[in-house]
């Protein structure tokens, strides 16, 4: 690749908003979620806006590879916990579209040509920080980034295919762990694990995020996808089959007082008492 390619201002596609996009002129295509002040939580704007910007980059044939990144101190919370509290016993109404959403965003990325990669500062949490991680072809983490799967916590189940590409990744008994448990796992022991691909300074995440991704869109664009394609075709659509179950069992819970609780308590920053209703 030449130098110019790799100097030259990037053309922005989607210049404001909850997600933003600029694709570079190597091909590049810089992804990024803008609610910095929400942790990147994932509300109904932002999962629309990401799977709109997702497929314009679809439809785009200079595309060679997605960086996706997080404005801010992280990179993604999971699902804005304020807003799903907010809707009270109307919640499984809103988490039935927002889930939707969200499995479409994930498997935008699985199946997308081009390679994603992605940067992960602070936490990556829930269904949305760690199903994006987990649906990502490559995963760089910041050295004091974290990673928390979350969803039983809250009385909810995992989404975003979590609960088959975690599953992969890690093995079975180490996600049965994380899943129930909910520990907080630290760069390195999610790199030992296999739940990214490599661990870099904070100061340098962004720029080795870019060098990766730049190295991707010198490749051979076929040859990259196919591969691409061949890895998720024999986890892949394990995952997507499970999204419907997914998506029912998540409103389902939704409407349990259970699940009310557990949103409060983490706002709260309180031990949840749960029921069983």
């Amino acid at each position: 690749m030449s130098a110019d390619k790799a100097t030259t201002a990037p053309q922005p596609l989607v210049a404001d908003g909850p997600v933003r996009v600029d694709l570079h002129a190597d091909g590049v295509a810089h992804v990024r979620l803008n609610r910095p002040d929400a942790a990147n939580g994932l509300d109904m704007d932002l999962l629309r806006a990401l799977h709109e910007a997702l497929m314009l980059l679809h439809g785009d044939g200079r595309l060679r590879v997605v960086l996706l990144t997080g404005e801010g101190r992280n990179f993604c919370a999971g699902g804005d916990v304020h807003t799903f509290l907010s809707r009270g016993e109307q919640l499984p109404d809103y988490i039935r579209p927002a889930t939707s959403y969200l499995q479409l965003v994930v498997s935008l990325l699985m199946r997308l040509n081009a390679p994603v990669v992605t940067a992960v500062q602070g936490f990556a949490a829930g269904g949305g920080g760690m199903g994006l991680v987990c649906s990502s072809d490559v995963v760089i983490a910041g050295e004091s980034s974290k990673f928390l799967a979350g969803a039983t916590r809250v009385a909810m189940v995992p989404d975003a295919g979590v609960s088959v590409t975690l599953t992969h990744l890690v093995g079975f008994r180490r996600a049965m762990e994380i899943l129930l448990f909910n520990p907080v796992i630290d760069a390195a022991e999610a790199l030992r694990i296999g739940l990214v691909t490599r661990v870099v300074p904070d100061a340098e995440l962004e720029p080795r995020a870019m060098e990766v991704a730049r190295q991707l869109a010198a490749g051979a664009p076929a040859a990259l996808a196919a591969t691409k394609r061949l890895l998720w075709n024999g986890l892949g659509q394990g995952a997507e089959a499970v999204m419907p179950e997914e998506n029912r069992t998540q409103a389902q819970l939704a409407g349990m007082q259970d699940a009310l609780e557990g949103l409060a308590a983490v706002i709260e920053k309180r031990a949840p008492r749960f029921t069983g209703r």
